[in-house]
């Protein structure tokens, strides 16, 4: 041992960086190989990286971007063609990713390659005996709704969609002055919305009270929400009251009930109301599809509107869950309709006569949207449609969300 010549500074170098690498695979190896998307992909990094704190920040990006990047692609290629090192080479080529430091991690023969657009990686693989067929990423034979493209949908599987917040209304002028001084790129959508490159370290520049995270689409919903100050809605399926905040923002003063069978999100929403200065709702901790607990907490009331932004298969989203995608069993679909149905028609027992109900998914599947409200119009013969429609987000690197207006 002691005769042996010690490494040279370079070689040195070098066989650090391929221990690193070794390492680095080590760990997307496990992850890909032991997740089955029995919980979110961001919420399983997060306690394997708790239970490997030897992880440090620059792993743990390079790891999550690895793991986003396959599950983006991976399916679009012949799996049994390839090895898991192959495909996640290949994915880092054909996804949208923006990490430098990844290049290292890529075949040395593919390495100059990343970064480049979908159609030039997509030409080199084809020629590197890689075939990548985008209709593989989602080989269902299930119907969409109107007004989204399934080849538009399952191209933005492959990129990072924008990150976008609504501007509180009184902060509009001081939030725009921060973001130019801190030389933010964005874009203004309108007047409330906002859109960043996504990862852009908003928080950083905007006090929390400003701002809130929440996709163009789902802003956009806003406009169906026709209330005014002296009126009552409530928000049969709340979650941290996304839309309810939007439903305060049209109608400041409005009376408000939210429900949600979960406590500790019904808390997140009250701490939420705090934040931006409204008045904490009256919380109802309950499962809207229940016709007996229902009945149970609200009695006789009646609410001149109800938003039901139901339980989904979120497929308007996949984009930023893309393991969902690459996980979905279309046997789900039929139970997430089963429910929608049973929310929908329960809850509109407690609509006023001439009042409105909002139904909402981020759902671009007919099953649980236009079959849906066939399903509450047949089974309400006393309801009619005032308007539907799919929020197609695709282009702007956006969300997709389906909304429609009923009345009784």
């Amino acid at each position: 041992m002691g005769n042996q010549p010690t490494p040279t500074p370079s070689k040195r170098g070098i066989i650090i960086f391929a221990v690193a690498m070794r390492f680095i695979h080590t760990h997307i190896s496990y992850i890909l190989g032991h997740y089955k998307g029995e919980m979110p992909l961001s919420n399983y990094l997060k306690y394997y990286f708790k239970k490997h704190p030897i992880l440090g920040s620059r792993d743990r990006k390079l790891i999550s971007e690895m793991a986003y990047c396959f599950y983006r692609c991976a399916k679009g290629f012949d799996n049994k063609k390839y090895s898991q090192a192959e495909l996640i080479d290949a994915s880092l080529l054909l996804a949208e990713s923006n990490l430098p430091q990844l290049t290292k991690l890529i075949s040395e023969h593919w390495q100059s390659q990343y970064g480049k657009d979908f159609e030039d990686n997509f030409i080199f693989l084809k020629e590197a005996k890689f075939d990548f067929e985008i209709d593989k990423l989602f080989t269902n034979n299930i119907t969409f709704s109107e007004g989204i493209n399934k080849t538009e949908w399952l191209h933005t599987m492959l990129r990072r969609p924008r990150l976008f917040i609504h501007i509180v209304p009184q902060y509009f002028a001081e939030a725009s002055r921060l973001l130019q001084t801190a030389e933010i790129d964005y874009e203004q959508i309108n007047d409330h919305c906002f859109a960043f490159a996504n990862g852009t370290t908003i928080e950083k520049i905007l006090a929390p009270k400003m701002y809130r995270i929440q996709d163009a689409s789902s802003q956009k919903t806003a406009a169906y929400f026709k209330m005014k100050d002296t009126e009552t809605l409530w928000d049969c399926c709340s979650g941290a009251g996304g839309k309810a905040l939007l439903a305060k923002d049209v109608a400041p003063h409005a009376t408000l009930c939210v429900s949600d069978v979960r406590k500790t999100i019904l808390d997140n929403l009250a701490e939420r109301f705090a934040l931006y200065g409204y008045p904490i709702p009256e919380r109802l901790i309950l499962s809207a599809d229940s016709a007996l607990q229902t009945k149970k907490l609200l009695g006789e009331r009646r609410f001149q509107h109800i938003i039901a932004d139901v339980p989904c298969s979120g497929s308007g989203t996949w984009a930023r869950t893309p393991e969902q995608l690459y996980f979905f069993e279309p046997a789900t679909l039929s139970d997430f309709a089963k429910r929608q149905k049973a929310i929908a028609n329960n809850a509109l027992q407690y609509l006023e006569n001439g009042g409105t109900f909002v139904y909402i998914t981020c759902s671009v599947f007919e099953a649980e949207n236009e079959e849906v409200l066939q399903d509450i119009l047949a089974h309400n013969p006393q309801i009619t449609l005032q308007q539907q429609q799919l929020i197609n987000g695709t282009a702007m690197g956006a969300d997709s969300m389906f909304i429609a207006v009923l009345r009784r």
